[in-house]
């Protein structure tokens, strides 16, 4: 390995993330303050509220009415064809994580569906694996890999524009960015396609699901707490922690949620 190879390998930003990772992971042996506790685990609250205002407001002025116009301009054949290939483009990486979990199986039907939607998909613009009656992709991403090394879940976060987090899951997004082999083995500017389909797709659900996101943002008497609640419940049934009556996916229209979806259930 030549000296230019370890200078990339070793950017000052992978360093700051293994950093992370490694001061996650040493704390791995605490029991979790944030699912053992009665409470949200929220030690930045007043932080984070202000952040969910700065969110909420760029949500009402740039990211709603742009996913209703787009939703509105764009077939929903279309749409469904861009989701497709965005979908299909973060198979890779979840490869990668179903490998540092140990998920076997989840890699392997994750790297079948890539082959099969890539090669008869046309690039993944057709879900012909699904068509195939394959198994449907698993979403692994390195917050659930951090979960399945043992990393507590830490401190409630409200990220600048990507919103509901916590800390491992922020650290997570983070290391996401370079996980999939994708990103190096496609060079520019077909890198950047990936990115816009991820964008339009986002958009795409914002329309779509505009209503229900809008009852949780703007119709709720605490659109903060409410926020904080949806996303732990979610987040821990995706990672393993829920799996309750009471999961509720603010995407999903048609879940059955909470008797009062807009209380939080963790508040006594």
């Amino acid at each position: 390995m030549t000296a230019s190879s370890v200078t990339r390998i070793l950017s000052p930003a992978r360093l700051t993330i293994v950093g992370l990772v490694l001061t996650l992971v040493s704390a791995c042996a605490q029991p979790d303050p944030a699912v053992t506790r009665g409470a949200p685990f929220d030690p930045y609250e007043a932080e984070n509220r202000r952040m969910h205002n700065f969110n909420r407001s760029v949500d009402s002025a740039l990211v709603r009415p742009a996913g209703r116009g787009y939703s509105k301009a764009i077939p929903d054949d279309i749409e469904t064809v861009i989701g497709n290939f965005s979908n299909n483009l973060s198979l890779p990486a979840a490869i990668v994580n179903n490998v540092l979990q140990g998920n076997g199986k989840g890699a392997t039907e994750d790297f079948y569906r890539f082959v099969v939607n890539t090669t008869i998909g046309l690039g993944g613009l057709f879900d012909t694996a699904t068509d195939l009656n394959m198994p449907a992709q698993s979403d692994a991403d390195f917050g659930q890999t951090l979960y399945a090394w043992g990393v507590n879940e830490g401190p409630y976060l409200e990220l600048p524009l990507l919103g509901p987090s916590t800390t491992r899951d922020a650290v997570g997004k983070t290391v996401d960015l370079f996980t999939n082999p994708l990103s190096y083995a496609v060079k520019s500017p077909e890198s950047f396609y990936g990115t816009g389909a991820s964008v339009s797709a986002s958009l795409s659900a914002r329309g779509r699901y505009s209503d229900a996101i809008d009852s949780i943002l703007y119709e709720s008497a605490d659109s903060y707490a409410a926020s904080r609640s949806l996303y732990l419940q979610n987040r821990r049934f995706k990672v393993g922690k829920g799996g309750s009556d009471d999961y509720l996916d603010p995407y999903d229209t048609g879940s059955a949620g909470p008797s009062d979806p807009y209380g939080d259930p963790y508040d006594e």
